[in-house]
């Protein structure tokens, strides 16, 4: 097993390893151990890390952005070499088990390379000009100062999709990683140094929300914002960066469904329930919450779950045996456990766990047994509300046509997905799904980097992760027009 090197990490501001005093403790949610401290930096750091990341970014912006990119072929290649070592101690700061945390870091190492291509293309277009003698284009161009805010629960992942699209564009990046889950922001760091990203380009900043985010979010020289977390955060950096006019991407969660027609493959439909409501212990903005499931094939789907259900292993993560690890921490218990007493007062039937797990191996962590809710009406708090832990509800309906309206009936517009044989309700879906991911007899979960990540509704603002169009986050459009005809051409006026 892989050792934790320090026992104290430290902010990486303009290529240097900064102290702060002030830390706090980051726990194994496994065992329930200390792993290590993690600073608790104030608005000093942030305006230290802008300053940096200003200067670094107007040199950084001239280089080609062909020879940008190869600094992220060699963070992928370095990535690859450490995957293992990265993937455990993924699994040591956030729990999830070990087969998730190297598809974590495989994400990364995709998204490296990938966005590594883009120095090679960052396309812009070329078109028609209306008058002689005359080139018209628009280009993209860099902002400058991009700050991103990432959470616990993909500490490596979704900051590769911010930080890799912003970098290979021509900015400059201040980070502020989620408290829990820092050494994943520390090892990526050290990774960057030694691929030769040139200091100030990317800056780590650690810290709360509160003290570190907020400076960010209300400091003039970041001009960009991009953020994952909870809709209530979200909604006030969305109006406080409105008030700037600065640009901000918003990824703020889930209610995600999985429907199952009565035509169903339904043993194929477990697994990717299973899958996508308890992998990572539910605790993912795409995590399958509800199963819209047809009344014809409701009992039978039950069945096939629960006994499904109690083969799942629970436990540490770096035992692969293991398929369920625990909970970040002892609050998000606290709220799994608050949205079990309503669910029950609600009149929803609980049919398997909806308890703590305290005893033996899970005695020092935070683990919760994965349950089952049936019965649940779509108008429900359980079925309403993300929950952020290993809780299903089953939601039986009548019909197609009403399996489409419970599931677009949420605040929430992130995943959703449907099992069925019918090829016609399966191009229906695709059309009438409300969600910025739908999947075809398959789970929530599993999306890939080459494709947009974000939702509607109150999932986003309309921003995406991954794909090309994380580029149009980092990037301002530039029209620039070339009159060859040595004299004033006035566009639109001197048309004849």
């Amino acid at each position: 097993m892989v050792e934790v090197k320090t026992k104290k990490l430290t902010n990486f501001i303009n290529g240097e390893w900064v102290n702060v005093e002030k830390t706090t403790p980051v726990i194994n949610p496994a065992t329930g151990e200390t792993i290590l401290d993690v600073p608790l930096s104030d608005a000093d750091s942030v305006n230290a890390a802008v300053k940096a990341a200003k200067i670094a970014q107007k040199d950084w912006a001239l280089v080609p952005a062909p020879q940008r990119a190869e600094v992220l072929y060699r963070v992928g290649y370095l990535l690859k070499e450490r995957k293992e070592e990265l993937s455990q101690l993924l699994t040591m700061e956030n729990g999830k088990v070990i087969e998730e945390a190297r598809g974590e870091v495989q994400e990364g190492i995709d998204m490296a390379f990938y966005m590594a291509g883009e120095g090679r293309r960052l396309f812009g277009q070329t078109t028609p000009a209306e008058l002689k003698d005359k080139f018209a284009m628009s280009i993209r161009a860099p902002i400058g100062v991009v700050g991103i805010i990432t959470p616990w629960n993909f500490p490596i992942a979704i900051a590769t999709w911010k930080s890799f699209p912003a970098i290979v564009a021509g900015n400059a990046v201040v980070w502020k990683p989620a408290t829990e889950t820092p050494i994943m922001a520390y090892e990526l760091a050290k990774i960057f140094e030694e691929a030769g990203l040139p200091k100030g380009v990317i800056n780590v900043v650690f810290g709360s929300g509160s003290e570190v985010g907020d400076a960010m979010v209300h400091h003039d020289d970041i001009r960009v914002i991009s953020f994952t977390g909870s809709n209530d955060v979200g909604r006030n950096i969305a109006a406080e960066c409105g008030r700037q006019l600065k640009k901000v991407s918003l990824e703020m969660g889930g209610k995600n469904a999985v429907i199952v027609m009565d035509d169903a493959d339904l043993d194929l439909a477990v697994e990717g329930i299973l899958w996508s409501a308890f992998g990572t212990s539910g605790q993912r903005c795409t995590a399958c919450s509800r199963v819209i499931v047809h009344e014809d094939v409701k009992e039978a789907l039950e069945e096939r779950l629960l006994v499904a259900m109690e083969k799942l292993t629970i436990g540490n993560g770096l035992d692969s045996a293991n398929k369920v690890g625990p909970i970040i921490n002892k609050a998000g218990i606290e709220k799994i456990k608050q949205y079990i007493e309503i669910g029950k007062e609600e009149g929803a039937k609980l049919l398997a766990g909806g308890y703590e797990l305290t005893e033996g191996d899970h005695a020092n962590g935070s683990y919760f047994a994965p349950t089952l809710f049936t019965n649940v009406k779509g108008s429900m708090r359980i079925a309403l509300e993300e929950i952020f832990g290993p809780v299903v509800s089953l939601v039986p309906v009548k019909s197609f046509e009403e399996a489409i309206e419970v599931n677009n009936s949420v605040t929430y517009g992130l995943s959703s997905s449907i099992f069925t044989r019918d090829v016609n309700r399966v191009f229906k879906a695709q059309r009438d799904l409300d969600t910025g991911i739908v999947y075809v007899n398959a789970g929530t979960t599993g999306a890939e980097i080459h494709l947009p990540f974000g939702g509607t509704k109150g999932t986003g603002n309309g921003h995406r992760d991954s794909g090309t169009q994380a580029l149009d986050v980092y990037t301002e459009w530039k029209s620039v027009y070339v009159d060859y005809s040595g004299k004033l051409q006035r566009a639109q006026i001197d048309v004849e």
